[in-house]
């Protein structure tokens, strides 16, 4: 997982992972049938230990503001915790790789969707009338994304906190202190 995270799908090499992992390249092989098959497992692997960390952010524990500002939080943590696989594994490489890979685009909307089901269901426990919900959660992924992209291109901790800040001031339409 770290080695695609940090060099990206297409530059992670069989042989590093292999050795990372502790495994044969034939092993690897038949275990997970290729590369692909074997970044899948790493997304899967990252979906279950580090990005689920970021919907349990969301509570409910409180007010929207209160969970919005934990929800931005561990996005920024997620997304500069790993000096040297910085932004996410989902939203910057799965990204990047599905360009021209049809399983990865579809496991790419299969992640998209998860969290934006997630960020839906928590507005509707604030207020279900609340204008267009399911577009409202797009948003606010969108934005997650947008600090996990600028992460990825170096953006320090400080300016991720103040652009998630402002993102919950805009998102839960009051004051953020």
């Amino acid at each position: 997982m770290r080695v695609f995270w940090a060099e990206g799908y297409d530059a992670a090499p069989v042989d590093r992972l292999a050795q990372e992992t502790g495994m044969p390249r034939a092993t690897l092989y038949q275990i997970y049938g290729d590369k692909e098959g074997l970044f899948l497992a790493a997304v899967e692997h990252y979906a279950k230990t580090r990005s689920a960390r970021v919907g349990v952010a969301l509570g409910p524990t409180g007010a929207l503001r209160d969970d919005l500002v934990s929800f931005f939080s561990a996005v920024v943590d997620l997304g500069t915790s790993e000096p040297k696989a910085r932004g996410c594994l989902i939203s910057c490489v799965l990204a990047d790789a599905a360009g021209t890979n049809p399983r990865f685009r579809v496991e790419l909307e299969h992640r998209f969707l998860a969290l934006e089901t997630r960020i839906r269901d928590r507005l509707l426990v604030a207020d279900p009338q609340d204008g267009d919900i399911p577009a409202r959660a797009v948003v606010i992924a969108s934005i997650a994304r947008g600090l996990m992209l600028r992460a990825r291109a170096g953006a320090g901790r400080d300016l991720l906190e103040k652009a998630a800040a402002e993102a919950v001031r805009l998102l839960a339409r009051t004051e953020v202190h």
